[in-house]
């Protein structure tokens, strides 16, 4: 996707370790009209197959898994990365954090998540596809089904795409990151 790449050159910074910072316009500070633009091109993508319900883990998935069940007409929800005490029929998976270097439970109500929904997952990153696989998890405890996964940006040079892709799982990234080698950010055309 066109603006996101641009977006993406101008205002993207790269970290030490493989690390892309888009805080000033994805995952921090919001653009909200790239969001919905980006938010019309996974739903397009997605087009022509049953979705039942968007689903994300919290906290940088929710903008863009809110703006695409939207045009979807479909509910989201999304796994939290804390058990709240008030949760009943909870749903657990581990993940480990690329980006904090750390494991944590994400969670959902199994009320949320039946047996038999199609759900759509929406990130706003795809790196080694830990979440993406707690997602799987999630689901998979719950007796529903991922029919598509769709991400901002997808970090092209780490497993999780083609980990994913291995599994029949129809994955759409709108900007793939080729390379962030000496904090130099290159992207596929």
């Amino acid at each position: 996707m066109k603006a996101l790449k641009q977006r993406i050159m101008q205002d993207g910074k790269c970290l030490e370790g493989g690390i892309l910072k888009v805080d000033s316009f994805i995952n921090h500070q919001m653009d909200p009209a790239l969001m919905m633009e980006m938010a019309k091109e996974l739903a397009e993508r997605f087009n022509g197959i049953a979705i039942d319900k968007v689903i994300t883990v919290e906290a940088s998935g929710i903008a863009p898994a809110i703006m695409v069940a939207y045009l979807l007409n479909v509910p989201v929800v999304f796994a939290k990365k804390k058990v709240p005490s008030t949760m009943e029929g909870i749903l657990k998976s581990e993940v480990f954090s690329f980006t904090k270097s750390r494991s944590y439970t994400i969670c959902l109500s199994d009320k949320f998540l039946r047996k038999g929904e199609r759900c759509l997952f929406i990130d706003d990153f795809l790196a080694n596809g830990n979440a993406a696989a707690g997602i799987l998890d999630l689901t998979g405890q719950a007796g529903a089904e991922i029919v598509g996964m769709g991400f901002l940006i997808e970090k092209g040079f780490q497993k999780g795409g083609s980990m994913l892709r291995s599994k029949g799982i129809k994955v759409e990234s709108l900007a793939i990151i080729e390379s962030l080698d000496n904090c130099e950010i290159r992207i596929k055309d």
